[in-house]
Parts: C-alpha cells; sequence; structure tokens
C-alpha cells in the first residue's frame, strides 16, 4: 500500500492552478471521467476562477450501466475485467476524449472502501487511465492506505499529477 503525501485542500488546489495555467498557455481543454472520486477531480478543477477557458466537462460514472452508456466502455470488458481494472480504466479515458473533443483527458476506477474489496482488488485499489487525444492511453494501478476518504484524495491527487505530467513542456 502506497500513501500520497500532500492531499489536503490546499495541495489539491495548487495543483489544479498549476494544471490549469499550463493548459491555458497550451489552449488546451481538460475533460474527466470519474467513478469512485465522484467528480472530485473535476471540483478541484472548477473551483479555480477562469477554469471555463481549460476545463471541458467531467462525467460521473459510477454504475457500470453510466461507463457503458456514458463513456462506451464495453459490457466485455466490464464483464471480463470488471470496473476496477487496466481495460476499464483505458475505456473510459478513450470516451471521455470522444465525448468532450479535449486534448487530454483522465479516468478514475476504484475501490474507496470501506466495503467492496475482494482478494484480488483490496480496498483501496484504483486504476487510473491518462490519454491525449489521439494516443494510447497509459494507465496505472495504484493501492492506497487509509479509509475512504484518504483513498479519495490520493486518487484525485494521483490523477493530477498524472495529467501535470503528461502535458507537453
Amino acid at each position: 500500500m502506497m500513501e500520497i503525501q500532500d492531499t489536503d485542500d490546499a495541495a489539491l488546489q495548487a495543483r489544479a492552478r498549476q494544471l490549469g495555467e499550463h493548459l491555458g498557455a497550451l489552449g488546451w481543454q481538460v475533460s474527466t471521467a470519474e467513478s469512485c472520486t465522484g467528480g472530485w477531480i473535476a471540483k478541484v478543477l472548477t473551483d479555480i476562477p477562469g477554469s471555463s477557458a481549460w476545463f471541458s466537462r467531467g462525467v460521473v460514472a459510477y454504475s457500470n450501466a453510466a461507463k457503458r452508456d456514458l463513456l462506451g466502455v464495453p459490457d466485455a470488458v466490464l464483464g471480463a475485467e470488471g470496473a476496477v481494472s487496466e481495460a476499464t480504466a483505458a475505456a473510459l479515458v478513450r470516451g471521455a476524449l470522444v465525448v468532450s473533443g479535449a486534448e487530454i483527458a483522465v479516468a478514475v476506477t476504484g475501490v474507496a472502501g470501506p466495503e467492496g474489496g475482494s482478494p484480488g482488488k483490496p480496498v483501496g485499489t484504483v486504476w487510473f487511465g491518462w490519454g491525449l487525444r489521439g494516443g494510447e492511453p497509459a494507465c496505472l494501478c495504484q493501492h492506497f492506505s487509509g479509509d475512504r476518504e484518504a483513498v479519495r484524495r490520493q486518487s484525485v491527487a494521483c490523477a493530477l499529477d498524472g495529467l501535470l505530467e503528461r502535458l507537453p513542456a
């Protein structure tokens, strides 16, 4: 299990501000596809004044039906791999890029707890997908420690960090 540091509100806002400045300089927009974070990434981004210039949209796709209907995650992926999987994270980020027209997107799907874990996917398991328009998604699985709030905060921070890492200089 890992723990990402600096996940308080001020640290999340600093990441969002940095991301917004960089996106604005590029003339790019970002979109989000969120499951276990429930829109928290979009909330942090839209807390920044002027974010409408670089934030396209956020989709909260909590249920499997929403993942399928709103972002095009195939039933075969959900059935074979489950909602918390690399294949689902990749499909979510692809869907976010398609529906938004944004240049960059992030997707998050995981088990925040306290229930819902399994031996193969314990509480704290979170899959991330990041994608640039026209490219292949990059996915990462993290295993966060802490309670539901801690897992979700670390997920928001990791999602933002991954977006920042993928922006061109």
